[in-house]
C-alpha cells in the first residue's frame, strides 16, 4: 500500500468516526441522521447534478439506487436507535464488525461462493470481539447463555445495523458497475432523506426537527460533509492501491470509534472493549485478506 493511499484510509476512518461521535452526541440521534442527510444532499448537489450529465447510466442502474435507498434508511434508522440505547464504544465496533463478518457468508448462500479457512478464523474472532466488547464481568452468563448479548438493546440495534451493512454492500457492489461510485452515493443520500422526511415527522413531529436543528446545526452540517468525504476518501484509495489492502485497514475506524467513546465520552469497560475493537480487526484483516 502507498503512503497517500494509507494516509485517506486513516483519513477516512477518522471521518467516520467522527460523524458517528456527532450523532452520538446528539440530542435525539434520528433527527440528526435527517439532518445531516439533508446538509450533505443540498451542499453536495453541485456536484450530484454535474455528475449526473457526466455519467448517464441505464434504467438497470435505478434499481439498484433505489434498493441502496431503502437498505440504508433502514440503516440510519438502526443506527440512530443503537445509539440512543447504547454507547458509542458498543454500538460502533459491533455495527461495523458485524456487517464486514457477514459479508462473506452472504457470498456463499446467495453467490455460491467459498469460504477460505483464513475467513473462517476471522469470522470466529469478530464474533469473540463482539463478546469481548459486551463483557460486563459475567463469564458464566456469557459461556452458558451466550445470546443473552442481545438483552443489551444498544447491541440488538448494532447486530442489526450490521446485518443491513452487509446486505447494502452485496448491493452496492453491483449497483456501482452501473452507476459511477460519487453519482451513486449522492443517490443514495438524497433519496434518503426524502424517504425519512415522512417517517420522521410523524414520529417527532415540527418542535424536535426545529430543536435538534438549533442546537446542533455546525455539527450537522459537518458531519453532513464527513459522512460524504470518509467514502470518498476510501473511493479514492481504492484507485491507487489494492482493495484487499484498503478494507482491513479501512476498519481502524473501529478502534478510533471505541476510543472516541472511551476517552471522550467517559463510557464505561474502556479496557475491554478496546481489547474486543482490536480482536475484530484482526478478524476482518483474516477476511480481507483470504483468497
Amino acid at each position: 500500500m502507498t503512503p497517500l493511499s494509507l494516509g485517506l484510509v486513516l483519513l477516512s476512518a477518522l471521518a467516520h468516526s467522527s460523524w458517528n461521535l456527532m450523532l452520538k452526541k446528539s440530542d435525539n440521534q434520528e433527527v440528526f441522521i435527517f439532518y445531516l442527510l439533508v446538509a450533505s444532499a443540498v451542499l453536495l448537489a453541485p456536484l450530484g447534478v454535474t455528475l449526473f450529465w457526466l455519467f448517464p447510466f441505464d434504467p438497470i442502474g435505478w434499481l439498484f439506487v433505489l434498493a441502496t435507498v431503502i437498505l440504508h434508511v433502514f440503516y440510519f434508522i438502526l443506527l440512530g436507535r443503537g445509539y440512543a440505547q447504547g454507547d458509542l464504544s458498543l454500538v460502533y465496533p459491533i455495527a461495523r464488525g458485524f456487517g464486514p463478518m457477514l459479508v462473506p457468508i452472504l457470498a456463499v448462500i446467495l453467490l455460491g461462493e467459498t469460504i477460505a479457512f483464513p475467513a473462517v478464523l476471522g469470522i470466529i474472532a469478530i464474533v469473540v470481539g463482539i463478546y469481548i466488547i459486551s463483557w460486563t464481568g459475567e463469564l458464566q452468563r456469557f459461556l452458558f447463555q451466550p445470546w443473552s448479548i442481545l438483552s443489551n438493546t444498544g447491541a440488538r440495534y448494532a447486530v442489526l445495523t450490521g446485518l443491513t451493512i452487509a446486505v447494502y454492500a452485496i448491493i452496492d457492489k453491483r449497483g456501482v458497475s452501473h452507476v459511477q461510485p460519487f453519482l451513486y452515493m449522492y443517490l443514495m443520500t438524497l433519496g434518503s432523506a426524502v424517504c425519512l422526511f415522512p417517517y420522521i415527522r410523524r414520529k417527532w413531529g415540527t418542535q424536535a426537527l426545529g430543536r435538534t436543528w438549533r442546537s446542533h446545526r455546525k455539527s450537522i452540517v459537518a458531519a453532513g460533509l464527513l459522512i460524504f468525504l470518509a467514502y470518498g476518501l476510501v473511493l479514492t484509495a481504492f484507485s491507487l492501491s489494492r482493495v484487499s489492502y484498503i478494507a482491513p485497514a479501512r476498519e481502524v475506524g473501529i478502534v478510533v470509534g471505541v476510543l472516541m467513546g472511551v476517552v471522550i465520552l467517559k463510557e464505561p469497560f474502556g479496557r475491554a472493549r478496546l481489547v474486543g475493537s482490536a480482536v475484530i480487526m484482526l478478524g476482518l484483516v483474516a477476511i480481507a485478506v483470504s483468497p
